[in-house]
């Protein structure tokens, strides 16, 4: 009888597996330290798999892997490296041109709204008062493909009669936080990052000031064209549904809202006019 018992329960064994886990490998790239970065989207992504994980009836697992630079986090999403990211709307747009068939999953939502601000920021002790007052001057970017750190900000100077001709020197410095220390501690004259960034320098004794403010779209999060259909919806209807305070407060949003193209064509129409900034 025990032999009988232990025959059927070995069948059924074989005849029913384990469930493999869902893995995924989230990307983003450093916009500001690594370290930040985990701190900052590690208690989001457990949300979603803890999600996922009910709504496909499988242990979801989530990988981060963060890109040195924006152009390492696009590749590796063009790629399928990479099966969801969060991009900055430059380049979700530099990702669709070379990979029509990402899907976007979902925008944050600042308030309820789809925009916030870049800053254009100087020395808190500076003579800069005004754009205008650039002329002659060094500016620190941000990544050569960052929304604010370039695109945005570039377009800014451009419609205030600020060109590269017309200013000292600038360099590309990479993370927004590198922006803000090289304006604070005087190595540049002005320079671009993004709101959150410079409030937070300012915070900690940073001696900046800011001179403008910019509207940008916020943040795109993205599905890889290699990702399966069903993960993809489940990942973007989950991306939707999420309200965990903790998680949110992390990224400093306050929920996912419904993402289309058009959302972004403000930002095709200022990446596209940069030849201004560089007359």
């Amino acid at each position: 009888m025990k032999k009988y018992c232990l025959g059927l329960l070995l069948t059924f064994c074989v005849q029913q597996p384990a469930l493999a886990d869902v893995e995924l490998v989230f990307g983003i790239y450093t916009s500001d330290k690594a370290t930040a970065m985990v701190k900052q989207f590690r208690p989001m992504l457990n949300v979603i798999e803890s999600k996922m994980t009910v709504k496909l009836g499988e242990p979801v697992q989530i990988r981060m892997q963060i890109s040195k630079n924006y152009q390492e986090g696009l590749n590796d999403l063009v790629d399928g490296k990479i099966d969801f990211a969060r991009f900055g709307p430059a380049s979700y747009i530099l990702a669709k041109e070379a990979a029509p068939k990402i899907t976007l999953l979902a925008m944050e939502s600042n308030h309820g709204s789809k925009t916030f601000n870049g800053v254009i920021c100087v020395h808190s002790d500076s003579i800069i008062e005004s754009v205008s007052d650039l002329k002659g001057k060094s500016f620190a970017f941000g990544d050569q493909n960052s929304t604010i750190g370039r695109y945005l900000s570039q377009a800014y100077l451009a419609q205030h009669s600020i060109t590269s001709k017309q200013l000292e020197h600038y360099s590309y410095l990479g993370r927004h936080d590198k922006v803000g220390t090289a304006v604070a501690t005087e190595q540049f004259d002005a320079g671009a990052l993004k709101e959150n960034t410079f409030k937070k320098l300012v915070k900690k004794g940073a001696p900046l000031k800011a001179i403008a403010y910019f509207e940008n779209v916020t943040k795109p999060w993205i599905a890889s064209a290699t990702l399966n259909e069903k993960i993809t919806t489940s990942l973007k209807e989950t991306l939707l549904s999420i309200t965990d305070p903790n998680a949110l407060k992390a990224i400093k949003k306050d929920g996912f809202l419904l993402a289309t193209d058009s959302d972004y064509q403000k930002i095709r129409m200022a990446m596209a006019n940069t030849q201004f900034f560089n007359e």
